[in-house]
């Protein structure tokens, strides 16, 4: 048994993960490079021993996880798969990209990724029947993390769906090692972290598309419906997916601001039992303002292929809204669609745990100077303020 800073040792788990599975090849040559500066950040993390040894067992489950993904690529014929015409829902977090999410992945002529695919990828879920316990572990998976962290609930309630529920892109990236988000690293009293590892949008999309692949491979066809940060990947994505079709919603950055660093904060402080709101509002803040004005600068925003749409016009008529965008795209929209979606906003209500609040105060700013600061995004996408929480 490891001890002290023998438990979090790059080398020595990268060679558990091989002699567990008896495979080497992690599909990518800089994977050790890039696994070894996650494990020193978490190394940095301040963790007890307790601790580490959760960090390293997490650890453990990517790197044989990302073993057998890559060898089920030599297994079957998967790299066959063509991935045509997916569509994308993306937006600012806390702009309505959940539930626009939710109702794409209720389209019977759509296929959404699911957690329990993405935590357990091997073998290839079209192999996988009903009882296949990946579905069970990842249900209690979810009611772990659930325990861990009641708020989610109420900020997400869509995390009732447990193993079947909708994981956004990022987590196709956890055995990746570019992201430490919460679906992997809940049991790890470390805040969820999604920039400052290494950052490479080329080869993200490649891994992101293998994902895709595999979780098609030995199923019927349909369009991918997926949700993801994609705003500062848009060039990469297309690359990846030159016939694929971004639906965007803007919401009013200020409330977007308030809500990202309350939801945050709150998965952070449950995560690790401690927060410095102040702190936590201004690194928040900074990075809500570079995300804004990207979206004022960014040349690939006015892509074709991109449909923007108002967060107000969203949350008033969610399936109408939805029809626009199919239809400028030439998807169909067929009754069963339209029907489906209705069906699930009726009986998925936001608030059926409870009403998730918050309050512009925790920005701690001028929030009259930051209206004007956005007054030239919300002229671009013709966005009003909302009225303050």
């Amino acid at each position: 048994m490891l001890a002290g800073n023998d438990i979090l040792n790059a080398a020595a788990l990268l060679k558990q993960a091989e002699a567990q599975t008896g495979l080497k090849d992690y599909g990518d040559d800089s994977l050790p490079e890039r696994f070894g500066q996650a494990v020193a950040f978490l190394r940095d993390a301040g963790m007890d021993e307790h601790g580490q040894r959760a960090a390293a067992s997490v650890c453990l489950w990517l790197l044989t996880s990302r073993l057998a993904f890559f060898e089920d690529f030599k297994r079957y014929p998967i790299a066959q798969e063509k991935i045509e015409r997916p569509l994308f829902a993306t937006g600012e977090g806390r702009s309505g990209t959940t539930l626009l999410h939710a109702l794409l992945s209720v389209d019977p002529n759509g296929r959404a990724l699911r957690f329990w695919e993405v935590m357990y990828p091997s073998p290839p879920p079209g192999l996988a029947g009903p009882d296949d316990p990946r579905r069970a572990k990842a249900d209690d998976d979810w009611r772990e993390i659930l325990k861990r962290l009641p708020k989610w609930l109420i900020s997400h309630p869509y995390n009732d769906m447990l193993g079947n529920g909708l994981p956004e892109c990022e987590r196709t990236w956890a055995f990746d090692f570019r992201v430490l988000t919460p679906t992997a690293w809940w049991r790890v009293p470390i805040g969820p972290k999604f920039a400052g590892l290494p950052s490479d949008p080329r080869a993200q999309y490649r891994i992101h598309k293998m994902m895709l692949q595999h979780c098609q491979y030995a199923r019927p066809k349909k369009y991918w419906v997926l949700k993801g940060f994609h705003q500062a990947r848009v060039q990469a994505l297309f690359e990846a997916y030159p016939d694929a079709s971004i639906i965007w919603v803007h919401r009013d950055p200020v409330q977007v601001i308030a809500s990202r660093i309350v939801l945050s904060g709150e998965l952070a402080e449950e995560l690790t039992g401690h927060l410095d709101w102040k702190e936590h509002a201004k690194i928040h803040l900074a990075a809500t303002r570079a995300g804004y004005e990207r979206a004022l600068k960014d040349p690939m925003l006015s892509d074709p292929r991109i449909h923007h749409v108002r967060y107000q016009d969203f949350v008033r008529d969610p399936v109408g809204t939805l029809r626009g965008f199919y239809e400028k795209y030439n998807v169909p929209f067929g009754p069963e669609t339209e029907a489906a979606m209705r069906d699930y906003l009726k009986n998925n209500k936001s608030d059926r745990y409870g009403k998730f609040r918050y309050s512009t105060d925790v920005i701690g700013e001028d929030i009259e100077a930051l209206n004007a600061e956005f007054a030239p995004y919300r002229a671009r996408y013709g966005l009003e303020i909302e009225p303050k929480k």
